[in-house]
């Protein structure tokens, strides 16, 4: 009966509250992580940006707010439309971890390395490279 109750009122805290996406749980960082860039969803992935990050895509190193990102994403994505992103390699420990990631798109073979550092309880990109295979 304990319980129920406490999971009733998680449950009910949940929906009157907003639940940041980004914040600390037992799962897997990456995962959304990796959804939105197999995806190519700039506008989601740029919810875990950091408020000013580092975006270095195919050599071009840009140090940017969270908008200014979102842009260069979005316009990665639309020259190079992902078809899969593999993660191959995470490693760290809070608050700092990475993951190192392989994507298909426009029909090539990109690296991606992802930074991601633990912030006030929230999770927050901080550096996204993409690199030629």
């Amino acid at each position: 009966m304990k319980k129920f109750l406490l999971v009733s009122t998680l449950l009910l805290i949940a929906s009157v509250f907003k639940i940041d996406a980004r914040m600390i749980d037992d799962g897997d960082v990456f995962i959304p992580i990796a959804k939105y860039m197999e995806a190519g969803d700039s506008d989601k992935l740029s919810v875990w940006f950091a408020d000013n990050l580092q975006v270095e895509v195919l050599g071009s190193i840009n140090n940017c707010t969270r908008n200014q990102a979102k842009l260069i994403m979005r316009n990665f994505f639309t020259n190079h439309t992902p078809k899969s992103f593999r993660i191959m390699h995470k490693s760290g420990r809070p608050p700092m971890n990475y993951a190192v990631a392989n994507l298909d798109a426009g029909g090539s073979q990109y690296r991606v390395i992802i930074f991601v550092k633990t912030v006030e309880s929230r999770n927050e990109i901080l550096q996204i490279k993409i690199e030629n295979q």
